[in-house]
């Protein structure tokens, strides 16, 4: 289903045509000023340079070709050529008809659907979520489901990093504290427990615990490599124990991701891509893509367009160790492998674009993906406190995300007792989906890459452009929906019908930007778009809503037309909300 906008253009074309003129001038674009107009086209200002004409005399022309279209309730030319322009009020109900009865609302699929890894999330094992992995999770989440719309095979990745001198460093703390334990006796040969020797808050201890007495004590963190390198060449005690962390860290992850609402097809981890390290650097070297610098083995990305300094994209270290360069790449090598991808979309801070734009460079120069495959960085900006500096707790240390949510989950909490009577039991229940909307929405309704600051305050207001606000609103329709049904409980849809208010016209326009704004959100991955447009169509539902009377209108067949327009209207702030990765309660 095309957007009001193409079908609008399509008419003005034509009549540029029919006057003698390209078709290309025939651009439309919602009216930046709706007091005078819906739409413009500013066309006959660009044809009169190449047509040396005046602007207002091909503005006329094309005026009154189209007020010869039934489309049109009204077009003007306006000095000194602008051309401002009104549809029918059949013609916005007809739309909106059709709008509901097609599926996803008109908006078209993918002609030719792609396979797309995105790689969001990257907790660590034996380590707590912090606030610093919000924007990533919800980011990565809403992205996925955009382009799962379209009809894309989207596969989500947490890729887990568990790999390190992390591990050999919790290991040896775990043996400092309980060397009894079965997985440092050499000479065991039987079967390793199946229970883990610690509990998820014990293991997030360890390693702060073990980083600490690190730094002080070089030879502990000498044998912590040591057990590393012993741990990724198959130490059985370590491997057992490497397994344990794991298990227990992704159960405690997977209940936090819950939560938030995220869920990842893909839970790959970092030692994943080390069986295709050994044959990849062999490929490189082969193949003459690696030089040694100081040592290192290296490739050499810059390319001779360059204008700033892009270092060499490093493989292995002096030493012979690997870095993340290495298993990213190697990550890369499992991906074409295993599903063959035609884009791959990562979701980190911004500032890591360098390090992002070095491994691509590296993977094309290297041949490791095809010409036609898109690798993507995404990085997002810093959520920062009122402050403006990063997220703290009140002590000045990284706040857990688990007590982030549940911080919000209890001042919204406290605001629906403070306003409301219910029982406390279903206002927890209601905080808690109100509290991701407050979360997400504060979140998403910023553009990816800027910085923005985390107000508790502001999100978790009911008023105003909030995850609560769209919530509320949803739920008010419900409850005149649910009010209608009670009083005709066999009623059919009816059709929408032209608008009998200025109110109603305006929400109607709202409506018919959905499939534009969805279309411009999938094509430029920007969830904001989203957040800025239901807000919109929140407030135009909202103004409505008090200038009409709809469940006491006596006229049935105007009153009908209204249920059937806010059903749209719900139906589409569902699905955006669904989208951003929130849902509505049914009451607030």
């Amino acid at each position: 289903m095309k957007t009001i906008i193409e079908l609008i253009a399509e008419e003005v074309k034509q009549a540029f045509v029919q006057q003698g003129f390209e078709e290309k001038y025939g651009m439309v674009t919602i009216s930046n000023r709706p007091d005078l107009c819906q739409y413009q086209c500013n066309g006959a200002l660009a044809a009169a340079k190449q047509y040396k004409t005046a602007p207002i005399k091909i503005a006329e022309g094309i005026s009154a070709s189209l007020k010869e279209s039934p489309t049109f309730k009204e077009v003007s030319a306006i000095m000194p050529g602008f051309i401002n322009i009104t549809v029918s009020d059949g013609y916005l109900a007809d739309y909106l008809n059709q709008m509901k009865n097609e599926e996803h609302f008109g908006c078209g699929k993918e002609a030719a659907p792609k396979t797309i890894i995105i790689d969001y999330g990257g907790p660590n094992i034996a380590k707590p979520l912090h606030v610093g992995h919000l924007r990533s999770a919800v980011i990565g989440e809403s992205i996925k489901r955009i382009l799962r719309y379209y009809g894309n095979n989207v596969i989500g990745d947490a890729h887990l990093g568990d790999w390190g001198t992390q591990m050999g460093l919790i290991i040896l703390e775990l043996k400092r504290r309980k060397p009894e334990l079965v997985y440092f006796d050499e000479g065991y040969e039987g079967e390793y427990p199946a229970e883990a020797p610690f509990t998820i808050s014990e293991l997030e201890e360890i390693y702060p615990a073990a980083s600490e007495y690190s730094k002080a004590n070089p030879d502990f963190r000498e044998e912590a490599k040591n057990i590393t390198y012993q741990l990724q060449n198959g130490h059985r005690g370590y491997t057992a124990i490497w397994n344990h962390m794991l298990n227990v860290s992704v159960t405690d992850l997977m209940k936090i991701y819950k939560t938030l609402n995220v869920s990842f097809d893909l839970w790959k981890k970092e030692s994943d891509a080390q069986p295709y390290i050994p044959e990849m650097i062999e490929y490189f070297k082969e193949n003459n893509y690696t030089r040694i610098s100081d040592g290192a083995l290296v490739v050499d990305v810059k390319e001779e367009a360059d204008t700033r300094e892009i270092p060499p994209c490093m493989i292995l270290k002096s030493d012979g160790a690997t870095l993340y360069n290495t298993t990213d790449l190697a990550t890369i090598v499992e991906r074409m492998k295993l599903f063959a991808p035609d884009r791959i979309i990562y979701i980190t801070d911004k500032r890591q674009e360098l390090y992002f734009e070095t491994v691509f460079r590296c993977a094309r120069k290297t041949k490791l993906v095809g010409e036609d495959t898109e690798l993507t960085h995404i990085g997002f900006g810093t959520m920062n406190g009122k402050d403006g500096k990063p997220f703290k707790t009140r002590e000045g240390g990284v706040m857990r995300l688990e007590n982030l949510i549940n911080n919000v989950n209890d001042e919204v909490f406290r605001k629906i007792m403070e306003n409301r009577s219910m029982e406390e039991e279903e206002a927890r229940i209601i905080a808690s989906q109100v509290g991701l909307a407050a979360i997400k929405y504060g979140d998403l309704s910023n553009q990816v890459s800027k910085d923005y600051i985390f107000d508790v305050d502001r999100f978790t207001s009911f008023e105003g452009d909030t995850g609560p606000y769209i919530l509320y609103t949803i739920v008010r329709i419900k409850s005149i929906l649910a009010k209608y049904k009670e009083l005709n409980p066999s009623f059919d849809m009816a059709a929408i019908i032209p608008a009998a208010s200025q109110a109603e016209q305006a929400l109607m326009l709202e409506v018919t930007k959905f499939n534009e704004m969805l279309r411009t959100a999938y094509e430029e991955i920007a969830p904001h778009r989203i957040c800025a447009f239901i807000y919109d169509l929140a407030n135009a539902f909202n103004s409505f809503y008090h200038d009409t009377k709809i469940i006491t209108e006596e006229d049935k067949v105007k009153q009908a037309s209204w249920i059937a327009l806010i059903t749209l209207v719900q139906e589409l702030l569902l699905q955006c909300i669904d989208l951003l990765g929130f849902e509505a309660p049914e009451r607030m």
